[in-house]
């Protein structure tokens, strides 16, 4: 007679690993799904300030209220054949598809960073560290993962429509990066990944100059919420003409003033720090939490001051506002969750994507006879990142080959 351990010790053991594996992809696009139907919501409400909580998902012309089983992600909208069971206005196909994307994202997500062999090319897009930590010592990272990709997608949605980045989307997704690497930093690793770390690790000098330079960011934020600094960009809106987005602000170069007062206090806590550091000579290594929240902190600063510092530049050189105060916000969030190296990667590459967009539209506009659509710089920022996170090993050889060529 074959027993069930009989028949389970005759299949093989890829089969047993890869079906664990299936069981919790699923479960990752599920809660994907989700999550897109959550950031359908906050696409739509955000821009206009309202509440993401209440009222509950209804019909924006009729307001007639959805039940649960019409609110299902993705199931919920073929239910209801894509229109209002009681108005039977159409409802945007953009719906299901946010949570199909989210769906995918999450579950190609672990594929991508827990399952995929050590000898597949594709395995080069995670690191030793993920692997040998697997979900349930790494989870805080991965966390940090799909709150950064989640925040892109629906930053990109928000950003293509309006023009804008929001800041609360934005600041939580630098604020779960930094709590998530707190909380990383202070999980015991697995021996087997004992000296290896997923984002670069920083030397006692930058450590104190990542805390200096947010003492001189809490500082800086004190003095313009007191108004000892001036806010920029305060009569921006005198200068947008009804119906328009975005207007023709001449006083441009005088509000970059504003923001350097502003980034003074910065600057010099984060070579306070460094200096103060230096003259202590920590003889110790850097304990892992606070290397952990400090690479965290430095990637953000390196991020953030990247796209401000061309912001600036770039304002004093052509007298108007070269690139918005989101984009800053978005690479800050970007440098938060996966270090300093990666938003410098992602700012260099969203050129080349703002490229191939403006080509594509010219494309689209001969056959289709319809203008293409303008699209801020923003989304070609988180098109970039994606690119870096799930194309690394091409992205690395590019650059190898760019900054390392053959004699």
């Amino acid at each position: 007679m074959i027993t069930l351990a009989d028949m389970i010790g005759q299949v093989p053991v890829w089969f047993l690993g890869w079906g664990q594996h299936l069981v919790i992809m699923v479960f990752w696009f599920l809660f994907g799904a989700c999550v897109g139907s959550f950031l359908n919501v906050v696409a739509h409400r955000v821009p206009e300030g309202r509440s993401v909580v209440r009222p509950g998902s209804r019909c924006p012309t009729c307001g007639w209220s959805l039940t649960w089983r019409e609110n299902l992600p993705i199931i919920g909208w073929i239910m209801l054949l894509g229109r209002c069971r009681k108005c039977r206005t159409r409802i945007s196909i953009q719906y299901p598809l946010i949570e199909l994307l989210l769906g995918l994202v999450f579950a190609g997500s672990y594929l991508a960073f827990f399952a995929i062999p050590a000898s597949s090319w594709w395995s080069q897009i995670s690191s030793p560290w993920w692997t040998g930590s697997g979900i349930g010592h790494a989870w805080p990272a991965f966390v940090i993962l799909l709150t950064l990709l989640s925040g892109l997608i629906v930053s990109t949605i928000i950003d293509a429509r309006t023009f804008l980045i929001p800041a609360p989307i934005t600041n939580f997704m630098t604020g779960i990066a930094l709590l998530g690497w707190l909380i990383q930093g202070l999980l015991v690793p697995r021996p087997m990944v004992e000296g290896f770390w997923p984002i670069p690790t920083l030397s006692w000098p930058l450590v104190g100059l990542s805390v200096g330079a947010v003492l001189g960011l809490m500082l800086a934020g004190w003095c313009l919420r007191q108004r000892i600094i001036p806010r920029s960009f305060l009569d921006y809106e005198d200068y947008v003409e009804e119906g328009e987005t975005l207007g023709e602000y001449p006083h441009a170069r005088r509000e970059m003033g504003k923001e350097l007062l502003f980034l003074l206090p910065v600057l010099l806590g984060g070579i306070l720090g460094a200096l103060l550091v230096v003259w202590i000579g920590p003889e110790t290594g850097v304990p892992r939490w606070l290397m952990a929240i400090s690479a965290s902190i430095f990637g953000a600063l390196v991020g953030g001051g990247l796209v401000w510092g061309v912001r600036i530049l770039g304002t004093l050189a052509f007298g108007r506002e070269a690139m918005g105060m989101g984009d800053v916000h978005l690479l800050v969030a970007v440098g938060a969750a996966l270090g300093w190296v990666d938003p410098i990667k992602a700012f260099f590459i969203a050129p080349f994507t703002a490229l191939a967009w403006v080509f594509l539209s010219r494309i689209l506009t001969v056959f289709s006879r319809k203008a293409g659509r303008e699209l801020p710089y923003g989304p070609h920022l988180a098109f970039a990142t994606v690119l870096v996170i799930f194309l690394r090993p091409a992205v690395d050889m590019v650059q190898h080959e760019l900054f390392h060529p053959l004699p």
